[in-house]
């Protein structure tokens, strides 16, 4: 009982105190008597009197926010140190409350809502946890160092992705622009010279931009697996097999290369997959990979692959990568594999042959002409090649249509070649007439 009553006793006097200084408007007197309440409260281990005094002591009228500043900063450092769970959340809950709706606590406020969403994580509650996280909107933060944005922002889109939102796990994704990644390391010396815009340090805990970009990539893999979109997830790959800390080492970019690889050929045809595809050949580090070499040579050089074949070549290096687009979708991504070989080998028909029968086309492709049929329409559907077939007939046309304006210009182009090539005929037979006629001259 004594113990409290001092305390008690202390406690008035600096209530007291920090009175006087408040009305005065003395910033340093009223924050360091603030502070000092908060101190005892914590050295007495009274958890319950400290989170009264701090909502006290917030809502005291013309409370200065440099005091309530400096207060909320301060208990921020107990919160690792109480006793019990319980005691943490109550602690930033109250911190929570007392920071609300105040932009001079926007960046503590914050970092307490990440406290709190943590312990909900480590507790199960993960949707209450996204839920928490979302709440808060850090880009708007002028004052928050820029990777502790990011790295805010991507708990966000973890979160979402392990509570399986996938629609808001885009949104927030997209808060965030790549660019800033590879233009910040430059700008990162310059920025104490920006003047008037004070930002702060990053806590000591907050990964550094390339590290945050390798975190961000693989949140994007995560997001992009669940659609299966395979470009998408190999340019990711790409992002991070540029990160030069893996560049520099081979046991990090060899299990990335090999990836992209895999979903290079896993990737519809399209311009973008073809590029990636012809760059990815010329680079020198997959030449110490080289069946996955061979296997992009295969997939760029136009001549039919066969399936039996290729399967049984590369079906121990696929079942190695099995888990690459998260485990249950292996399957998906084989039958993928072969659909992309069957629609590399339409597409090698489809420039060798302008017309040709659908029973010869299943024999090229080793499919029964239903199955041949049906995969050359979907090509035909998504765009990714023109032809016509004539059922009756079983006869498959590669050709395009020309309509009438098309035939005519291309006529017109013929001639013009065809009377280039008489006038150069003219020209040359006129010449050679011109230097016999000067040999036979005495």
């Amino acid at each position: 009982m004594g113990d409290s009553g001092k305390l008690e006793a202390s406690i008035d006097r600096l209530l007291n105190e920090e009175k006087q200084m408040r009305l005065a408007e003395n910033v340093a007197g009223t924050r360091k008597a603030a502070t000092e309440i908060l101190q005892l409260c914590f050295e007495a281990k009274d958890w319950k009197l400290l989170n009264e005094q701090i909502l006290n002591l917030s809502k005291k009228r013309g409370q200065l926010k440099q005091a309530v500043q400096s207060m909320v900063q301060q208990a921020m450092q107990y919160i690792d140190q109480t006793p019990d769970i319980e005691t943490r959340i109550e602690l930033i809950k109250t911190l929570n409350n007392v920071s609300a709706g105040k932009i001079y606590v926007e960046i503590e406020r914050a970092r307490l809502t990440r406290k709190l969403a943590k312990i909900k994580e480590d507790q199960g509650q993960i949707a209450e946890a996204a839920d928490l996280m979302q709440e808060v909107a850090v880009e708007t933060f002028g004052a928050m160092a820029k990777t502790e944005k990011i790295a805010f922002i991507l708990e966000q889109v973890r979160l979402c992705l392990d509570r399986q939102d996938y629609v808001r796990a885009q949104i927030l994704s997209r808060k965030i622009n790549p660019r800033v990644f590879d233009a910040d390391t430059k700008k990162d010396k310059k920025k104490p010279k920006e003047g008037e815009n004070i930002v702060e340090e990053a806590p000591a805990d907050i990964p550094s931009l390339l590290e945050l970009k390798r975190i961000y990539y693989e949140l994007m893999i995560r997001y992009y697996s669940h659609n299966n979109e395979y470009l998408e997830i190999c340019r990711s790959y790409k992002a991070i097999y540029d990160i030069p800390s893996v560049k520099e080492n081979p046991e990090q970019w060899i299990p990335v290369l090999r990836k992209i690889c895999w979903f290079l050929v896993l990737a519809p045809h399209d311009p973008m997959q073809s590029s990636l595809l012809n760059a990815t050949l010329e680079d020198k580090n997959l030449s110490e990979i080289p069946d996955f070499k061979m296997l992009l040579k295969q997939v760029v050089t136009m001549e039919v692959i066969q399936w039996t074949s290729l399967w049984n070549i590369y079906k121990d290096e696929f079942e190695k990568e099995r888990n690459m687009v998260g485990g249950s979708l292996g399957d998906k991504a084989g039958e993928d594999l072969k659909l992309r070989i069957i629609e590399h080998n339409i597409l090698v028909v489809s420039k060798y042959y302008s017309r040709i029968t659908l029973k010869r086309l299943a024999e090229l492709l080793c499919l029964s002409i239903e199955e041949a049929e049906k995969h050359l329409s979907e090509m035909v559907v998504s765009k990714a090649l023109i032809a016509k077939i004539d059922r009756p007939s079983g006869i498959v046309c590669f050709q395009v249509s020309k309509d009438s304006n098309e035939i005519l210009n291309s006529w017109a182009v013929n001639l013009e070649k065809l009377l280039d090539l008489v006038e150069k005929s003219c020209h040359q037979i006129h010449k050679e007439t011109m230097v016999h006629k000067a040999a036979l001259r005495p």
